[in-house]
């Protein structure tokens, strides 16, 4: 994957697999943009990134926000959504109110990046979905039914914003800073468990997801595609 003279912009880019997407993008000869709400988490990721990498505070869930990131008139190249605050949790257990900001979270800030964003001919967006759109589970209802309309808006993108390539990558379990709140015990318990599972023989490392990401981004074929990159977890 060359990104030499490219420039990638990551929503979500101080933490798991944005940080990881941006640190490949790096690798690979790019200039990255990380974003996020938190300008303090943004500073120390730009730091760990090193040359190469600015930030900029935008918020997913606020129209003003975006809109006013997006109005510096910056052109990127590429543009990876992977930001996303979604509960896991029985629907009887999440208010309808919870439900909503889930949804604005991580499907209307795909949707509001993706109407503002300014794209170079030959470019691409990319957005993160997850497996469970195609093989939901007990207290996955929500989580289900957003990433399944995050695949919907990725194919009708495909179509409505062409020649921009959009795609998407839909993975399973993947063991980053989202998982921190637990117990060290407990949530090795649970990585071990899940890798058991999987027939790849383990869980997502955000490196597995950046890889795929820039996959989908670098490829001139690729676009209104999901990719299903699960460990095999669909499967079983």
């Amino acid at each position: 994957m060359d990104l030499r003279s490219r420039h990638l912009l990551v929503v979500g880019g101080s933490s798991g697999i944005g940080f990881a997407t941006a640190k490949a993008a790096l690798a690979a000869g790019a200039r990255v943009t990380i974003a996020s709400r938190s300008a303090d988490k943004l500073k120390a990721a730009a730091d760990a990134l090193g040359d190469g990498a600015t930030h900029g505070v935008i918020d997913v869930t606020d129209d003003a926000s975006v809109e006013r990131f997006f109005a510096a008139g910056t052109t990127y190249d590429h543009v990876v959504v992977t930001a996303a605050d979604v509960r896991i949790a029985s629907i009887r257990d999440i208010t309808v109110s919870e439900a909503q900001a889930a949804m604005n979270s991580k499907f209307w800030g795909i949707y509001r990046v993706a109407r503002a964003a300014k794209v170079a001919p030959g470019g691409s967006l990319g957005f993160i979905a997850g497996f469970r759109s195609q093989r939901p589970g007990p207290g996955l209802a929500l989580m289900s039914a957003i990433n399944a309309a995050i695949e919907g808006l990725t194919r009708g993108l495909a179509l409505d914003l062409r020649p921009l390539r959009v795609n998407a990558v839909s993975p399973a379990l993947v063991d980053t800073e989202l998982w921190s709140g637990m117990a060290p015990d407990a949530r090795a318990a649970m990585i071990a468990k899940m890798a058991a599972h999987y027939p790849a023989g383990t869980v997502g490392k955000p490196e597995h997801i950046a890889d795929a990401l820039l996959m989908l981004a670098t490829n001139p074929y690729a676009t209104g595609t999901v990719l299903m990159l699960d460990g095999g977890a669909s499967l079983v």
